[in-house]
C-alpha cells in the first residue's frame, strides 16, 4: 500500500492573503449574478476599492489572540459613506457583506486540503464576527452621512 505525504497546512489568515484576488474575483462574481446590486451601475475598481482594506483588517484580526474583540475599522466606516453617496440602500450594504462571507468561506473550502484544521471553526466564528462588525461600521457610518 503506498503512503501518501501529508500536505502543509496553513493558516486562514495566510490563505485569504495567499488567495485575496480569488476571493474578489468570487465576490465580483456573485455581485454580478445579483440583480439588487447591480441596480446601482459602477466599474469593477468602484465596486471593489474596499475590498482589499476590509479583508486585510479580517486577517490581521484573524492574527491576534483568539480573545480578541472586533476592531474599528476605518475602511468599513468609509466604505459606508461611499455607498451611501453611490446610491445604495443599506439592504444592499447588507448584500455586500453577506456575499464576502460566502466568499471568503469558499475559498476556504477551495483549500480544505491545506487548511490548519485544529483552528478552523475558531477562525470561522472570527471571521463571521469581524465582517459583521465591519458591516455595522458601515451601515452606522451610512446612516450618519445619510442623515447629515
Amino acid at each position: 500500500m503506498k503512503q501518501t505525504e501529508a500536505l502543509p497546512t496553513e493558516s486562514v489568515a495566510s490563505i485569504l492573503e495567499r488567495d485575496l484576488n480569488a476571493v474578489i474575483q468570487r465576490w465580483i462574481s456573485l455581485v454580478e449574478q445579483n440583480h439588487d446590486l447591480t441596480v446601482v451601475p459602477l466599474s469593477i475598481k468602484d465596486r471593489t476599492a474596499h475590498l482589499p482594506k476590509l479583508i486585510q483588517d479580517l486577517i490581521t484580526r484573524l492574527r491576534l489572540p483568539k480573545s480578541a474583540i472586533a476592531l474599528d475599522s476605518l475602511s468599513a466606516r468609509e466604505h459606508g459613506e461611499l455607498r451611501h453617496k453611490q446610491g445604495y440602500t443599506v439592504a444592499m450594504v447588507v448584500d455586500e457583506s453577506r456575499l464576502l462571507q460566502v466568499s471568503i468561506f469558499s475559498t476556504l473550502h477551495d483549500n480544505v486540503r491545506t487548511v490548519d484544521i485544529s483552528s478552523l471553526l475558531l477562525d470561522v466564528i472570527t471571521i463571521a464576527d469581524e465582517v459583521d462588525s465591519q458591516l455595522k461600521q458601515a451601515t452606522s457610518r451610512y446612516m450618519e452621512s445619510a442623515a447629515a
